[in-house]
């Protein structure tokens, strides 16, 4: 236990290294922070029992952290392929560990909405060799914030959400729309939000039964 708070420390201190040097302009700071983010949390998560593919997405995530440090365009195919990856561990996880929801049905048109509104807009500002990779790779995205908002909790729902603004903001940037003051720290602060509510919303579900069982022998004669 000791050892895996020690490790959260150690993630929220590169956090804000990170963010730290994204708003300063150290363009060093963050070269150096942003690609400990991801080991340091999946170390947290493996300490804490997480299930292997909630290891896998976090370091699919680190390898598309590496390569996004790159402004080649090869190494950005690479890196969406990395975090494409990585959500397909997180679909598979989602429908292992939770149970569907009532809401499902009731989010479904909001997340399909959000889905074709956001490649409608982008494609026709988007480089034509990038268009389909980032369709395919959206709608990827979406079935796992569908999944974290319905099959888990309100934590990973969030967490979902916020990893769909995080790369929406990249999408833009690539289509080259206006941007925000500083738009890497805000890209770096929901990514990092994003991922750290997946993994919170994935343990804390995972207690959910072990939690219930003790209950049900509590109140056994």
């Amino acid at each position: 236990m000791r050892a895996s708070r020690v490790l959260l420390a150690a993630f929220a201190l590169a956090t804000a290294v990170d963010l730290g040097s994204l708003l300063a302009g150290a363009d060093t700071g963050h070269t150096v922070a942003k690609p400990l983010l991801m080991p340091l949390l999946a170390g947290y998560a493996g300490l804490r029992g997480a299930p292997r593919l909630l290891v896998a997405a976090l370091l699919f995530g680190w390898g598309g952290d590496t390569l996004l440090l790159s402004d080649a365009d090869p190494a950005f195919l690479a890196g969406m392929a990395s975090f494409a990856a990585g959500h397909v561990c997180y679909l598979a996880l989602f429908h292992r560990t939770g149970t569907a929801r009532a809401r499902a049905a009731l989010l479904l048109p909001g997340y399909a909405v959000a889905l074709l509104t956001t490649v409608a807009l982008l494609w026709p500002d988007l480089p034509a060799d990038l268009r389909l990779p980032v369709a395919v790779y959206s709608t990827l995205l979406t079935a796992m914030a569908y999944a974290a908002a319905t099959r888990l909790g309100l934590v990973a729902g969030l967490g979902g959400a916020l990893f769909m603004v995080s790369d929406t903001l990249i999408a833009t940037g690539v289509a080259d729309w206006p941007q925000l003051p500083r738009p890497d720290f805000w890209i770096m602060l929901t990514y990092a939000a994003a991922q750290f509510l997946l993994v919170r919303g994935t343990l804390d579900e995972r207690r959910v039964p072990t939690a219930a069982y003790g209950e049900v022998r509590s109140t056994t004669p």
